[in-house]
């Protein structure tokens, strides 16, 4: 039993840590003019809040239109949603359509702070 909860203590720090290294890349990335913000939630969602600069594709459109926004698939693009899954699902789709400069940078509010924390 012990060694159970060892290794699932072990799995939610490394869970942690890699979440906290994407928002850092995160951040990193988007002091480059060049970087790509996407935001993968639903149109209400965005209009109720998004972060400046962002464009909003859908996880489920991201595919079929990241073309116009990003032609050149070295382009850096951070993406971002609620908490995470929508991101890494538009980051898969665009893994597989070529994109190699992708960052998922988890959920809106914790990247907004994490940004903010930085003025």
């Amino acid at each position: 039993m012990r060694l159970l909860f060892a290794a699932l203590s072990l799995f939610v720090s490394l869970s942690l840590l890699a979440g906290e290294a994407e928002l850092n890349a995160a951040i990193t990335a988007l002091q480059s003019p060049d970087t790509l913000l996407i935001d993968v939630r639903s149109a209400e969602e965005f209009a109720a809040g998004a972060l400046p600069g962002a464009q909003r594709i859908g996880h489920e459109e991201i595919a079929a239109q990241i073309g116009t926004l990003a032609p050149d698939k070295d382009t850096p693009i951070v993406l971002y949603c609620r908490s995470g899954r929508r991101s890494a699902l538009a980051e898969e789709s665009l893994r597989a359509l070529g994109y190699s400069n992708l960052i998922n940078a988890g959920g809106y509010d914790e990247l907004k702070r994490a940004l903010e924390s930085q003025d």
